[in-house]
């Protein structure tokens, strides 16, 4: 129970019109959004993911699956939410997390302390427990052509403590 816990995530969603472009809990100025059964926060997807790796508890997928109509255009905040409620029961916290952002456009250098700010509140840690990087893919694959936005995430869980520890 006292080891620690790694896990990593991964998600990737297209770039569209007439969407917002919410990632890490952040609503950043774009014309496109990124395309998904729920807010498709990207950010929010592979850090669920990664969450849940850890627990040895599956995957973001069969948790809120896009067949469910309960989880249509739902904020992924509430997956977050959910999935601490997991890490807490399994007598874990949150140690630190890591995410990597792999966009071309729009440009995210801007938007970073937001969206460290936003996880590092969603995962309650301090925010110097998160790091958040943003790359592009140098105009190679449908990321580097500007048509989606994909993210790595990566956390470690350690035991919860105790009080007055």
């Amino acid at each position: 129970m006292d080891d620690p816990r790694i896990g990593i995530g991964y998600d990737l969603h297209r770039l569209v019109p007439g969407r917002p472009l919410i990632l890490g809990g952040v609503t950043i100025p774009y014309e496109r959004g990124l395309l998904g059964h729920s807010d498709a926060d990207a950010v929010l997807h592979a850090l669920c993911d990664a969450l849940l790796g850890a627990l040895g508890a599956g995957d973001i997928g069969e948790l809120y699956p896009d067949t469910d109509p309960a989880w249509r255009g739902a904020d992924s905040a509430r997956f977050v939410r959910d999935v601490m409620e997991r890490v807490r029961a399994a007598g874990r916290r949150v140690v630190n997390a890591d995410v990597v952002i792999h966009a071309q456009v729009p440009r995210l250098g801007p938007h970073k302390a937001a969206v460290r700010a936003r996880v590092a509140e969603l995962l309650d840690v301090a925010p110097n427990d998160v790091g958040v990087k943003a790359t592009t893919n140098e105009g190679l694959d449908a990321i580097g052509r500007g048509e989606a936005i994909g993210c790595w995430a990566a956390v470690l869980l350690g035991p919860a403590r105790t009080r007055g520890a």
